[in-house]
Parts: C-alpha cells; structure tokens; sequence
C-alpha cells in the first residue's frame, strides 16, 4: 500500500528552509526548546564521562596529573572534533528538505542510486535506525541511574534507595507518556539552561583554584597519553567517547528546531558549559586524587549539593524524554518507509501532529530499560554497554553522507572522500574502542539492535514476497474495468473505495465483492497511498487522479515519511480535482489477510512465522489511516507465504 516515489533535492547542499520554523515560534524560542530537547542527552554526560575515562586509563591508583590532563584533552577534542566540526558545521547541511535523521539520510541518498546501491541505502538506514534503538534504551537508564546515584554522596546509607528509586523515576516518566509530551516540554528548555549554567558555574570555581588545569587545551597532552599508554589506550577512547554521545540528536532534530539555532545553542552555551565543568572535575581531581568514586558531585560544595542531585535527577528524565519521544518518531518514520509494520499511533496534543505516543513502543522501551537497571545495577557498569550503538550511528551517518555528498550535491567522488574519509577515520576509532566492552555489556546494545534489524528485514521480505504472491492471482485493472464496462453487474447507488497496494491491478477486495455480492457502485475509486521520499508532501501534490472509464478512477494519495496519513482529510482535496467526494455516502473496503507460513518461500519457516506474527500485531489500517469504522468493509482472504 505504500511506495516510494522521487523527489526534489536540496541540491546546493542542505539550505532548504527547515518545515517546522513556523510562524510563532521565534529565534530565541527556537534555541531555548533545542536546548531542552537536542542536548539533553550530551548534557548529560559529566556526570559519568570524566569518571569512566579516568577508570579506564587505570583506576584510582593511576590518577596522575598527566593522567588527567590527557584525559580532559581527548574529552575536550572529542566534543571539537565530532560535535563542533563534523556535526554543527558539515552533517546539518545534509538535510532533506530541512528534516534530519539516519532514515532523512537514507532517503535522500536513495533518491540519485539505482539498484543495489539503493539498496545498500537502504540496509545503512535500517542499520541506523536499529542501533537508535539499543540507544534509546540504554541512555534512560544509565543517565536516571547516574543522577541518583549522587544519593550515596549525600548519605552512604542511602545507597541502598538508589536502585529502587531509579525505577520508580523509570516507571513514572514511560507511564506518564500517554498523557502527552507538550506540558513537561514546556519546562524542558528552561530546567535545561539551569543546568548547562550550574555545570559552567560548577566548573569555573574548581578551575580558579587550579588553573594549571588549563593546559589540557594542548592536543599534545592528548596524543603524549594515548603514546604512554598504549595498552589501554582503546579503553580510554571508548570511555571518552560517552562524553559525545548525544550528539547525533543535532542531526535527528533538525527538522523541529533549524540549523542556526541548532548551532548557535552549541556554541553560545552548550559547548562552553561542558568544557568548563569537564575541566572544573579535572581540576578537582589534581588536588583530590581519591575521589575518583564520584567527582561529579564530590566536588560540588556541601550546601549545592542536594540540589544539584535534584537538578542531574532534572536533566535526565529530561533527557531521556528527549530519546524517548525520538524513538516514537523514528519509528513512524520506520512505518511510513514500509521496514516496520504499522503500529498504533495516539495522538496527544489537537495541534500538533508532532506530539505523539506508540503504546507497544513505550512498553518494550521501558520494559527493556527496567532490567537493564536491574542487570547492571550501576552507572558504571552500565557505561560499558553504552557506546557501541552511539558510535554504530555515527559510521552509519558517514557512509550515507558519503553518498549525498557525491550524487546529490554533485561533488566529485575524491572530494567527497577527503571530506567524509577523516570523520570516518575518527569515528570507526571510536567503534573500535567500544567494540572492546563488548564482553562487558555492549553485547546488549548489539544484540537489540541485531534484533530490530531482523524484524525490519524479515516484514521489508515478507512484505515483498506477499507483494509477488498477490500479483500473480491479481487481474490487470484495465482488462477488468474494461469487461465490466461492456458487461456491467447491477449497479448500486453511492462510491466504493478500494484500498491497494498496486493501482495497476484489481484489489483482492474488488474482486470478492463482485463474486459474493454480484453488484457494482455508480462510482469504484481504486485508492492507493504513497510514501514519498520526502518529509512532507504539498496539498498541491498530494492528490492523483486518473480517470479509467465511467465505472473506476484511480486515486493516489501522497504521504511524506514524516507526515500522518490523514485519509479523510487528503480525500477532500479531491474536490479540486473535480470529484466530488462526501465521505459519508462512502464504503471503504479493505482485504484482510489471514497468513498462513509455508516451507516453499524465499525465507525460512521460522522468519515466515515472524513475519506473520508482525502482520497480526500490527494495527488496523482502518484506525491507521483515519477512516471512520462505520464506513469500512473488511473482506477475508487466506494466503500462504
């Protein structure tokens, strides 16, 4: 019922206007929401990166003043390098059509590719997108975890709370997602710049009494580590590298906030906020070489410090809110592009299509984040998990950006490389080194995102083997409407739609009605929705007519992947069109497919039977695409796949 169709380009490399800039929502506006929503998770990251790093090069016993200013410098170069150059400056200028994203990438790289280089696209996006998975689960647990874990710095004997109110945190944010996201955003911003200001204030006081701590800007500080410690080096760089995760929401939330205030929050304040608390923690750590337990909040004085475990408690549900909400709109994305199945969309706010809840999605998020505060039971151990899937989207990105650089901007393909090669150096680094924790836990994240790209290739196959299978038994609409106009059947008042994934062939629906019920409407609309390529399609293309004969029109109906398939609400566009379409004096028929798994496929039985299970799962496309149920009819078929 969907396919994907070309589109325009943004062909000078990412200047389109952004769709959600819209009128009401200011510069200022605009930066104070991306604040809250984009850096929630990067902003996050002091309160277990600094620390980790530091274990890594060799625990408590090697806390050296080299050790430190090694450490600092690679956070410090890390955040320059992947988040200041690589993202702010280069990947949010590959938007497609102001909309961001691995899936945005993908398909915007698929536009200008051919066969199985399209389809190589498309297995990067799936990649991509799986991997955002295993990360959606993990940061809400490690960032809640690690806040309330400042508990135990306030009163060691409350160590044993720390567990049970992480989860009461856990429960209470995924149950609360039902009742919409638009009162609790409206403070994200604000709590957010409270706390990026706390961590820049945190910082400077600590970098007063130890200014040496300055050095660590000196890249060679960075290198002179890494040379005297080879044989944790990796280990190192994949602790430092938590301090950057978060950083591909820049890309992901393009399409809500906009490239400039995008950038301007990161350099303004974000960047500066979290190189000064790095370097405050360091500077804490040169003159307190064993508090390497928790320096995030043993450094804060004694009358912040309550507060401030109630502001890091603060930023990461924040956060993880953040992730949360972005796992609902990949997932829609995921929907629209046909690699996931349909799944059931509440919508939680009246005004703003954006604001939206999958209930099947936030139970498996929150039953997975649940026992993996349960497995791991700490921050610490938890950030050996933490990493892997980060890192995955970035080389992703890289590969995808690669290809948009050279077929849609039209750069040469070695200047493509020389731009795209050196990111792609840092970040395979950086994969390399979280690859080593994979003992340790980040077997967790693989394994998820393993799973999710299983269940995306295996209904991406089912779906085109059930595709093939139909087409084989289907008749060819123009012999039929042809047949039917010489030979017509009684002919009953009103409109049927039927709906079809083929507008070339005669729906099954189609074909039972004639044989049960012997009869035509006046009017047999053969309605087919398309996913375009695109974000957003204008009302002006949204709708297709194509007259066959007296009896049947072809209708395709256009949806962007990041749009919600309204049904009713593009049907009465047609009017324009010249057909006067009354929704009320409608039937819609629908086929509904009773799968049955079969030996004699393209997939073995056991991906038939998943497969089967996703379709039966999956939600009513009556209620999916908005049709009112009293104007519906379903008809029955068995197949086997």
């Amino acid at each position: 019922m969907a396919e994907t169709e070309n589109a325009p380009l943004a062909e000078n490399g990412g200047e389109l206007p952004a769709p959600h800039q819209e009128e009401g929502h200011g510069f200022w506006g605009l930066v104070l929401g991306c604040i809250g929503v984009v850096y929630g998770d990067i902003g996050t990251s002091p309160i277990y990166a600094f620390r980790e790093a530091l274990r890594a090069s060799g625990g408590e016993a090697a806390v050296t003043g080299e050790a430190v200013l090694g450490v600092l410098s690679l956070i410090l170069w890390a955040l320059t390098l992947i988040v200041s150059i690589k993202y702010a400056t280069v990947v949010l200028r590959a938007d497609n059509n102001g909309e961001g994203g691995t899936l945005s990438l993908m398909a915007l790289a698929r536009q200008r590719v051919m066969g199985r280089l399209s389809l190589g696209m498309l297995f990067f996006g799936m990649v991509g997108a799986a991997l955002f998975f295993g990360d959606a689960m993990i940061t809400p647990a490690i960032s809640v975890l690690s806040a309330v874990e400042g508990l135990e710095v306030i009163q060691p004997s409350l160590a044993e709370w720390v567990l049970p109110i992480t989860i009461v945190i856990l429960i209470t944010l995924f149950t609360a997602q039902r009742f919409g996201t638009g009162g609790v955003a409206a403070i994200f911003g604000p709590v957010t710049v409270v706390w990026f200001l706390a961590l820049g204030v945190s910082g400077v006081q600590h970098i007063l009494h130890g200014p040496g701590v300055l050095a660590a800007i000196n890249p060679l500080h960075a290198l002179s580590f890494l040379a005297d410690h080879l044989g944790v080096s990796l280990a190192v760089i994949g602790a430092v590298f938590l301090a950057v995760t978060g950083a591909e929401a820049l890309y992901a939330d393009l399409g809500h906030f906009g490239r400039k205030p995008i950038v301007f929050a990161w350099f303004a304040l974000v960047f500066p906020c979290l190189v000064l608390n790095y370097f405050g923690q360091g500077a804490y750590m040169l003159h307190h070489a064993n508090g390497l337990k928790n320096p995030f909040f043993d450094m804060q004085p004694d009358w912040a410090l309550v507060p401030m475990v109630i502001l890091a408690t603060a930023a990461t549900v924040i956060a993880s809110q953040a992730v949360i909400s972005g796992a609902y709109s990949l997932t829609k994305q995921a929907i629209q592009l046909s690699i996931l199945p349909r799944l059931h969309v509440v919508h939680t706010s009246e005004t703003r299509s954006g604001q939206i809840f999958m209930p099947q999605v936030n139970w498996v998020l929150l039953i997975g984040v649940i026992l993996l505060v349960l497995g791991f039971k700490s921050s610490s151990a938890l950030a050996s998990a933490y990493g892997v899937a980060v890192t995955g989207q970035m080389v992703v990105t890289d590969a995808l950006r690669l290809f948009v650089i050279w077929r849609c901007w039209s750069w040469s393909l070695r200047a493509s490389l020389a731009l795209v090669i050196p990111f792609l150096i840092v970040d395979l680094t950086f994969l390399a080194a979280n690859g080593l924790k994979i003992l340790e836990g980040a077997w967790v994240a693989i394994g998820i995102g393993c799973l999710m790209l299983l269940m995306m290739m295996t209904w991406l196959r089912g779906t085109k083997l059930l595709f093939e299978k139909m087409q084989k038994s289907e008749v060819p609409l123009q012999m039929l409407a042809d047949k039917l106009e010489q030979k017509p059947p009684t002919i009953v008042p009103g409109t049927a739609v039927f709906l079809t994934g083929d507008p070339n062939s005669t729906p099954t629906a189609l074909l039972h009605s004639l044989k049960h019920y012997k009869a035509l409407h006046e009017q047999n609309v053969i309605l087919h929705i398309a996913t375009a390529s695109r974000p957003k399609v204008e009302d002006a293309e949204r709708v297709r007519i194509e007259r066959i004969n007296a009896l049947f029109t072809v209708v395709v109906v256009s949806f962007g992947y990041m749009e919600e398939p309204n049904l009713p609400r593009a049907l009465a566009l047609c009017r324009k069109l010249g057909w006067k379409f009354d929704i009320m004096s409608t039937s819609f028929f629908l086929s509904r497919r009773s799968l049955k798994a079969s030996p004699h496929t393209g997939m073995p039985v056991w991906q038939d039977r998943m497969f089967i299970w996703m379709a039966r799962n999956a939600a009513d496309a009556t209620e999916y695409f908005r049709i009112p149920t009293g104007r519906v009819v379903e008809i029955g078929t068995q197949v086997v796949i």
